[in-house]
Parts: C-alpha cells; structure tokens; sequence
C-alpha cells in the first residue's frame, strides 16, 4: 500500500537486483517501535539496510541502488542528463507526492487505521487543487512525448509513476489528462511494475 515502497521496489526489479523485502506493518504500529525509530527516526517506509548502511527517503534509496549498480538507461552517468532526471525527483518529492499523498491519507489512510475521523474535505480540496496543478504541468510536458526524461524510461518515470497506483481508491482528478494517462498506461505495462504488486524483486543477489 506504500507507494514510496513501491517505487523502491520497482527501482531495484529494473537493476535486476534481489533484496530482501522486510513488512513492516503500518497498521499495528511497527514503524513507531522503538527498534525501528533507532533505524529510521522518521518512523516511515521504506527503510534501506545495506550490509548496515542505512537509508531512508525513497527517492534517495532510488538514487543510491542505481548508484550502485549502474545503469546509465535508467540512471544517467552524464551531467547534464542526470540533472534532467534529478530535477523530476525532486519534483516528484517536492510537489507531486505530498500532494497525493494529502489526498490518499483523507480517503484511504484514514479508514484503514479507523478511529481518525472522516475524510477531511478542506484537506482533500486542497489536495486536488495541488495535484490538477501538477498534473497539468506533466501533461504538457508529456506531449509529445512516451517518457518524462531522457526519451527513455528513468528513475523520473518511477519516482512519479508510483503514487499513481492510488488513482481509483483515492479519486485522484486525473483522469482528464491524456498524455498523463497514455504515459501511466505505459509504466503500468512494465513487467517490473506487475511484478511489484505480486512477489518480491527477483535477479541477481545484492552482495
């Protein structure tokens, strides 16, 4: 259900590394333990444990795999390139996300955890006047084009694609937006995106 997992998660199917997937349930209260506040002060996932190096925020955890297992498709090695990816990261975590994510937590969070009181319709407007403002700034960057950087599929596509998954539980206002669709349509078709909902990521061994 965490799309900030999810895109870790599909980010390491396309290295074609194997991690090892730790639950972490939300919904008891997990990542509020003492023992995982020790690893992640946050209290949040996704939380990356490398031979003891430990990192969290997602798209960090993105960068940092694709980092260390290069990919220059997915992850530029020149400059000027990476920076293209890198400003839609931060864009994703800046502007898209957060306002998705005010939305989901009004329509979904709330009735999983139960007791938080309905869906909070001052927050769900200001949600969705955030998020048709950043979806039309994608949807016409979108024109024109099948992938948001590069020409190509990048770590941009799956930082921004991943709180998608939500659109249909959250009644996200994204519907009108036809390059917007025709490109999520595309990511939706990626084995590495199927795969994330089903099984944990296959391939080589993370040493």
């Amino acid at each position: 259900m965490s799309s900030n997992s999810r895109r870790v998660v599909v980010t390491s199917l396309l290295l074609g590394l194997k991690i090892d997937l730790v639950p972490v349930d939300l919904l008891k209260g997990e990542h509020r333990a003492a023992d995982y506040l020790r690893m992640n002060p946050n209290g949040k996932v996704p939380l990356l444990d490398d031979d003891g190096f430990r990192l969290w925020e997602s798209h960090a955890i993105m960068q940092y795999l694709a980092d260390r297992y290069p990919n220059d498709a997915l992850y530029p090695l020149g400059v000027q390139e990476r920076a293209d990816v890198n400003r839609w990261l931060f864009w994703s975590a800046y502007h898209f996300t957060p306002s998705v994510g005010r939305i989901s937590r009004e329509r979904i969070s709330k009735k999983m955890v139960g007791g938080a009181g309905g869906p909070d319709p001052v927050e769900i407007e200001r949600g969705e006047a955030e998020l048709v403002k950043a979806a039309q700034l994608l949807d016409d960057h979108l024109a024109g084009k099948e992938w948001i950087a590069q020409g190509r599929l990048t770590l941009a596509d799956v930082a921004i694609a991943a709180p998608l998954m939500h659109t249909v539980a959250a009644q996200l206002p994204v519907k009108r937006y036809a390059n917007l669709q025709s490109w999520f349509g595309r990511v939706k078709t990626l084995n590495a995106w199927r795969a994330a909902e089903i099984q944990p990521p296959g391939g080589r061994s993370v040493p």
